[in-house]
């Protein structure tokens, strides 16, 4: 089964850290990510951009709004996701628990519907 497991963290707590921080720490998402591919265990994982590129659009009686920003209500921010393949949901726990930024912020464990099954 996939599941999407979402990196959330505050940006500033990343802008806070030191080049060689930063560094190590993207490092060790890299080899992370690896090591889940290599395994078979990873579809796909990818850091968002600052979330002054994000864009929020509605769509209400056939109208679109747009407004800059996520604009969620919460103070951390998506930063990235881990697309994945567990066993289960205790399986997909474990190798989320693993994600380097789960030290700076939280991870976001879910399932993934699939609209049409294949």
């Amino acid at each position: 089964m996939k599941y999407l497991c979402l990196v959330y963290h505050e940006e500033g707590t990343l802008e806070a850290l030191s080049k060689s921080e930063y560094d190590a720490l993207v490092d060790e998402a890299l080899a992370y990510k690896d090591e889940l591919e290599r395994g078979g265990r990873g579809i796909s994982a990818h850091a968002l951009q600052p979330v002054e590129t994000a864009i929020t659009l509605r769509v209400r009686n056939g109208n679109v709004s747009m407004t800059d920003g996520p604009f969620v209500e919460t103070k951390e921010q998506l930063g990235g996701y881990y697309l994945i393949e567990a066993t289960d949901l205790n399986d997909a726990i474990r190798l989320a628990s693993k994600i380097p930024s789960s030290r700076l912020g939280g991870i976001e464990v879910r399932p993934v519907q699939e609209l049409r099954p294949e």
